[in-house]
């Protein structure tokens, strides 16, 4: 039983996780509606954007990563363009002490993402 063809872009796909630090607990509830805005745009026009997953860090609660996994660098291209993300990318720095950027490339996976 081979890999079907819809499982091809996990292991194909330009990808990246953002570690995102925030000043406090208030930014931290800001930063997250912010978040949330960005993903609503995401959800409504970035087919190419294959996972955006945020998640909250085990006894850090003022830190955020980003999981990001795009079609191709197109496709990550075009998310970067986007209204929503150029407005998250001016906000965000009201709420972020720093962040760090690392792009990744898959070696396999398991499971469907949809």
């Amino acid at each position: 039983m081979g890999r079907q063809p819809e499982e091809d872009h996990i292991t194909s796909g330009f990808g990246l996780i953002v570690r995102f630090n925030l000043r406090d607990a208030e930014a931290a509830e800001a930063f997250d509606s912010l978040v949330e805005e960005t993903l609503q745009g995401i959800r409504a026009h970035e087919p190419g954007t294959l996972s955006y997953v945020v998640h909250t860090v085990a006894d850090e609660p003022n830190s955020r990563l980003f999981y990001e996994l795009y079609a191709d660098r197109a496709a990550f291209d075009q998310h970067e363009q986007q209204a929503h993300t150029r407005h998250f990318l001016a906000e965000r720095e009201k709420y972020v002490t720093d962040f760090e950027v690392t792009f990744v490339q898959s070696q396999g996976a398991a499971g469907v993402w949809k």
